[in-house]
C-alpha cells in the first residue's frame, strides 16, 4: 500500500504540470492580464509600468519559467482586490467556509440517500419504491439555485427558523447545506438502489437467505457492503467538486467561501486569486481520488493495490 501512495503521489506531478501550464497559457490567451487589471481607462504608461513590474514584457518562455519558479516557493502572486495581500493566503481563508458548506451537504446527501436506497431495494416495485425513486428523480431536476432560493423564501422570510446569507449566525449552514446537498442525494439514492438490486439477484445472497439468515443481516453485512464501491466513488468525486468551491450555492447565499471568491475575482480582474484557486482545486480533486482509492481497499479487502 505504501508503494502504491508513493506511485500515485508521483502521478500527480505531470498533472500539475500540465494544470499550472493549461492555467498560464488560458491567462495569456483571454486577454492581455495587464490591460484586464487596470480597465480600458488606463493610459499606455500606466499600462508599460504595470506590465514591466509584473515581468509580462519578457519573453513567454522566460515568463513561464519565472512563473513555475513562484509556485514552487508557494508565491501565487499579490491579490489586487484584496490590499496586495498572497493570493494563496486569500484562497485558504476562503477554503474553511468552503469544507464546512461541503460537509454539510455530503452529510444532507448521506443521510438521505442511504436509508432512502436501501427501503427502496428492498421494496422494490412498492409504494416505497416508487416514493424514493420519485424524491430522488426530484432532487435531481431541481436547480440546486432555485431549491436555494425556495428555502429562503420559506424557511428564512416566512418561518423566521434560520439565517438566510452569510457565515456568521448559528444554523447558517443549513440552508445552503440543504440546497447544495439535495441534488447530490438524488443522484447517491439512484446510484446505491441499482447497485444494491443488483447484489440481492447474486448466488450468495439467496445461499444467505436459503440459510435463515434475518433480512437486517442480509442487507447490512452482505448486500451493503458489496454495493458500497460505486457509492463511494461517486461521494469521492463530488467532495472534490464540493470543495473545488459551490459557486452558485455560495453566490446565492452569500456564503464566503472559494466559489464565492473565485467569482468576486473574475469580475474584479483579480488574475492572481483565480490562478490560486484554479490550481488548488486540481490538488484537492486529485487528494481526493488517493483517498477513495485506499477507502476501496478497506472497504473490501479483495481490492488489493498494487
Amino acid at each position: 500500500m505504501t508503494n502504491y501512495i508513493i506511485r500515485r503521489i508521483l502521478q500527480m506531478i505531470p498533472v500539475l504540470f500540465g494544470v499550472t501550464l493549461l492555467v498560464f497559457l488560458l491567462l495569456r490567451v483571454s486577454g492581455d492580464p495587464v490591460q484586464l487589471m487596470l480597465g480600458e481607462d488606463a493610459t499606455a504608461e500606466q499600462v508599460a509600468q504595470l506590465r514591466a513590474a509584473m515581468g509580462l514584457d519578457r519573453p513567454l518562455h522566460v515568463q513561464y519559467i519565472s512563473y513555475m519558479s513562484d509556485l514552487l516557493r508557494g508565491d501565487f502572486g499579490t491579490s489586487i482586490r484584496y490590499n496586495n495581500q498572497p493570493a494563496l493566503q486569500v484562497v485558504l481563508e476562503r477554503l474553511p467556509a468552503t469544507a464546512q458548506l461541503a460537509g454539510m451537504a455530503l452529510l444532507v446527501a448521506i443521510v438521505i440517500s442511504l436509508p432512502a436506497a436501501i427501503i427502496a431495494a428492498y421494496w422494490r416495485g412498492r409504494i416505497p419504491d416508487y416514493i424514493a425513486s420519485f424524491l430522488s428523480v426530484l432532487g435531481q431536476a431541481m436547480p440546486s439555485f432555485w431549491f436555494g432560493i425556495m428555502l429562503i423564501l420559506v424557511f428564512g422570510i416566512t418561518l423566521s427558523w434560520l439565517p438566510v446569507s452569510g457565515q456568521d449566525q448559528p444554523g447558517a449552514v443549513i440552508l445552503p447545506g440543504l440546497a447544495l446537498g439535495a441534488s447530490l442525494a438524488g443522484v447517491l439514492t439512484r446510484l446505491l438502489r441499482s447497485s444494491l438490486l443488483e447484489v440481492m439477484n447474486q448466488d450468495f445472497i439467496r445461499t444467505a437467505r436459503a440459510k435463515g439468515l434475518h433480512p437486517r443481516t442480509i442487507i447490512f453485512r452482505h448486500v451493503l457492503r458489496n454495493s458500497i464501491l460505486s457509492y463511494l466513488t461517486v461521494i469521492g468525486l463530488e467532495t472534490a467538486a464540493l470543495m473545488a468551491g459551490a459557486v452558485v450555492t455560495e453566490q446565492v447565499f452569500a456564503w464566503p467561501g472559494i466559489g464565492l471568491l473565485v467569482i468576486q475575482a473574475i469580475n474584479f480582474r483579480d488574475m492572481a486569486v483565480v490562478q490560486a484557486v484554479i490550481i488548488l482545486s486540481a490538488i484537492i480533486v486529485m487528494m481526493t481520488s488517493l483517498i477513495v482509492d485506499i477507502l476501496y481497499s478497506l472497504i473490501d479487502p479483495r481490492i488489493q493495490h498494487g
